[in-house]
């Protein structure tokens, strides 16, 4: 126990964080908050418990798995391993990506991309799964991708879900610099066409790379996204707003990037919202003197708007959060 304890020191000193204390002991969450090599960190709130769902940060051909962790307070976690496994999943063979998770009708649906495909003629793209409880386990719900192919020009990586205040979903998701939205059925199952009657829209912001993410605030809609190379000290996130979740959107500016003296690369994030007006964005970074490509730690920071209701440019840390129970 003593020399797991001491190793478990060692590699978090290597990461920038702390090691974990006695239940309820530490006030601050420490970064990062998870243990082991992780990225494209989906976060959620279900009753009293926070989630992450994050990509397990390897070679393309090991990411075969999610694993998902649960917090009470944001300081605590608990992981729950491999809640989706490619055995789930015919048509998954290799890199499973940047999950997204909805709650609705008392089930939870977790869309993923997989296979890295580079043309129509490759199987995969994103796919949605199903369970009945947030830790799974989670099941294909369709038996093929959701989006198996490519449309203007987007690669199907990186899906985000929003829901508007109407109760429609939409599916943001691309790579390779294009950023399409979807209205989904709502059984996920497939989509409806948009007013202009496409099915697949192009939104791309000026600069965007990947890692979609849509929420609304104050009437307006604000987009946000990764830009710069996944591998590099560049990678970072940034933000527009426009009046419709079909655009146009309005680039503001980034919120989110490397410090040199903490970590780089920090990108790829997604949002908690707690009930009682709290804001967290939870993202994935390099940890200092780290070059591989996929030693990468999921962090959280705090994340402030101001008056007018812009963001405000994030500060990464690494004490993490306070100490925030659901109530």
């Amino acid at each position: 126990m003593v020399l797991a304890w001491g190793l478990w020191i060692v590699a978090a000193a290597a990461w920038g964080g702390t090691p974990p204390a006695a239940a309820g002991a530490k006030k601050f969450s420490g970064n990062p908050i998870l243990h082991g090599w992780y990225a494209d960190p989906e976060s959620a709130i279900f009753g009293r418990q926070y989630w992450i769902y994050p990509t397990y940060s390897a070679d393309y051909d090991k990411q075969l798995f999610f694993d998902a962790f649960s917090s009470p307070d944001l300081v605590t976690w608990t992981k729950h391993p491999h809640v989706l496994d490619v055995g789930a999943v015919s048509w998954v063979k290799k890199a499973l990506w940047a999950p997204a998770i909805v709650a609705k009708g008392g089930k939870y649906y977790l869309f993923f991309a997989a296979n890295d495909i580079h043309s129509d003629s490759e199987v995969g793209g994103i796919g949605v799964a199903v369970a009945d409880r947030p830790q799974g386990p989670f099941r294909d719900l369709l038996g093929k991708p959701l989006v198996g192919a490519f449309h203007h020009g987007a690669q199907p990586i990186d899906p985000g879900v929003f829901r508007d205040d109407d109760g429609r979903y939409y599916l943001l998701y691309g790579g390779w610099g294009h950023l399409v939205i979807a209205r989904l059925k709502p059984d996920f199952t497939g989509f409806e066409p948009l007013p202009d009657g496409q099915t697949f829209k192009e939104i791309t912001p000026e600069h965007y790379v990947e890692g979609p993410l849509m929420f609304r605030r104050g009437g307006k809609y604000y987009l946000m996204w990764s830009e710069g190379g996944w591998t590099g000290p560049d990678y970072s996130v940034a933000y527009a707003i426009g009046d419709s979740p079909l655009g146009p959107f309005k680039r503001i500016g980034k919120i989110l990037q490397q410090d040199p003296a903490i970590a780089t690369g920090a990108g790829h994030h997604s949002l908690l919202h707690t009930p009682d007006g709290n804001w967290y964005i939870v993202y994935h970074r390099r940890p200092k003197g780290e070059t591989a490509a996929n030693h990468r730690v999921v962090c959280i920071d705090r994340l402030y708007f101001d008056p007018r209701g812009f963001i405000r440019p994030v500060k990464i840390t690494r004490r993490g959060v306070e100490r925030h129970p659901l109530r």
